[in-house]
C-alpha cells in the first residue's frame, strides 16, 4: 500500500536530523580517508595534494576519485588511477564528442527570439566526480541543447570542460570566473545576449578558491547584471559562507537601481543561515519564494533521489537559488516559472551531476 506523502511542515522539521546524520557520515568517512592517504603513492600524493588546500572538503572529493575511481577509465578495471586524474587538462572530454547529436543551439537551426521571454539555467555540475566524467558532460551539454536558455550559470566546472562547451556551444559565448582547478563559468547565448563587461570579485577568506563572478550584459537593449558563484560548502563553513553571501547582497545593492539584478547559483546555505544574517535586504527577492514556493521544485540537492554520491544518509535541501533585484525602473526581468532539469539517468546509469539544475523563466516588461 502507498504510503501517504509526508506534510510539508514535518520535513522541515526532519531537515536538521538529515543535516546532522550527512555531518556525521562526513565525519566517519573522513578518519577513514586520512588513514588509507597514508598509503597513497607519493606521485598519487602529489595530484591529491593539488585539490587539498589545506581543507577537509577538498581532501574528501580529491581522495574520492582515487578510492571510488572513475568508472570510465582503466581505474574502473582494477588498473591504477592516471595519473591525469587531477584534471589538470589531459582528460580530453571533446573526444568522439562530435558523433554526438547535441549540439546546444546549433547553427543549423536557427530559433525564432522571442523578447518577451528570458531563460536562465543554473547548475553545479560536478566536475570534482572524475567518475563517468565524459558521459555527464556530453549529458550537460544535451540538456543545454534541449531548452537552449539564454543564460547558463555552471558551477564546479573543470578546466577539461571548457574545450568541450566551446565545440558543443558555439553560440555561446563562454566567461569562465577561473581557468584552474574547479570554478564558476557563465555561458551568453549570442544571438540574444550581448556582453558588455564582467568581473571578479574574490572572496577574500575562502578556503575553497571561490568568488563572485559579475556580468553585464543587454538584451533587447535592456542593461542586465548576471551573477553566480559557489559559496563555501559542508556545515562547518557557515561563518564563511554567510560572509561570501553578505558580499554577494552588497555587490547587488551596489548595481545602479535602473537595473535588475540576478544571481544564480550552488549556495550551499541553509535556510536557518539566511535567517541568522536577517534575512534577504528588502529589495532582494528569493525567485523561489516569489513563486509560491512551489514544492516540485524545492529540493535541488537530494540524496535520496540522486544516486551519484551512494550516500548511507538521507537529506534534501534547496542548496541552488536564485535571487533577483528588480530594477526601480525601465525595463524589468519578472520570474514566471521554474523546474528542476537533469532528473534522468544517463545511458551510463548516473545522472549528470548530484545537483539537479533549475530552469527558470522570466517575463521581459519592455
Amino acid at each position: 500500500m502507498e504510503q501517504p506523502a509526508e506534510p510539508a511542515e514535518l520535513q522541515r522539521e526532519r531537515e536538521p536530523q538529515q543535516e546532522e546524520a550527512e555531518e556525521l557520515h562526513t565525519a566517519k568517512r573522513r578518519k577513514v580517508l586520512c588513514s588509507e592517504f597514508a598509503a597513497i603513492t607519493s606521485s598519487d600524493e602529489a595530484v591529491a595534494r593539488r585539490f587539498l588546500a589545506a581543507s577537509d572538503w577538498h581532501m574528501e572529493r580529491a581522495l574520492n576519485a582515487y578510492l571510488d575511481p572513475p568508472r570510465d577509465t582503466p581505474a574502473a578495471a582494477g588498473g591504477a588511477a592516471p595519473a591525469c586524474a587531477d584534471t589538470g587538462g589531459c582528460i580530453d572530454l571533446t573526444a568522439d564528442a562530435t558523433t554526438s547529436t547535441a549540439c546546444v543551439n546549433s547553427e543549423d537551426a536557427p530559433q525564432k527570439e522571442d523578447d518577451s521571454n528570458f531563460s536562465l539555467i543554473t547548475w553545479n555540475i560536478d566536475g570534482l566526480d572524475l567518475g563517468n566524467v565524459k558521459d555527464r558532460a556530453r549529458g550537460i551539454c544535451t540538456y543545454l541543447a534541449l531548452y537552449s536558455p539564454d543564460v547558463v550559470f555552471l558551477q564546479e566546472v573543470i578546466p577539461p570542460h571548457l574545450p568541450l562547451l566551446q565545440m558543443k556551444a558555439g553560440n555561446y559565448t563562454i566567461i569562465p570566473g577561473n581557468i584552474d582547478e574547479y570554478f564558476t563559468a557563465v555561458m551568453l547565448k549570442k544571438s540574444r545576449v550581448k556582453l558588455l563587461k564582467h568581473d571578479i570579485i574574490p572572496f577574500p577568506t575562502t578556503a575553497m578558491k571561490r568568488n563572485l563572478l559579475v556580468v553585464h550584459v543587454s538584451i533587447s537593449g535592456i542593461e542586465l547584471c548576471l551573477m553566480t558563484s559557489h559559496l563555501e560548502s559542508t556545515k562547518n563553513h557557515s561563518k564563511e559562507r554567510l560572509k561570501q553571501l553578505q558580499i554577494v547582497f552588497n555587490e547587488m545593492q551596489k548595481e545602479s537601481e535602473s537595473t535588475t539584478v540576478i544571481f544564480g547559483g550552488d549556495t550551499n546555505l541553509r535556510d536557518s543561515e539566511v535567517t541568522k544574517l536577517g534575512n534577504l535586504p528588502g529589495n532582494i527577492k528569493d525567485a523561489w519564494e516569489f513563486l509560491g514556493k512551489p514544492q516540485h521544485c524545492r529540493y535541488t540537492w537530494d540524496t535520496q533521489s540522486n544516486t551519484n554520491l551512494n550516500a548511507a544518509y538521507k537529506c534534501k535541501m534547496r542548496f541552488d537559488r536564485i535571487y533577483f533585484r528588480p530594477a526601480e525602473e525601465g525595463g524589468h526581468f519578472i520570474p514566471r516559472s521554474m523546474d528542476l532539469i537533469g532528473l534522468e539517468k544517463l545511458e551510463c546509469g548516473r545522472f549528470p551531476s548530484d545537483h539537479w539544475g533549475i530552469l527558470c523563466n522570466f517575463d521581459v516588461m519592455l
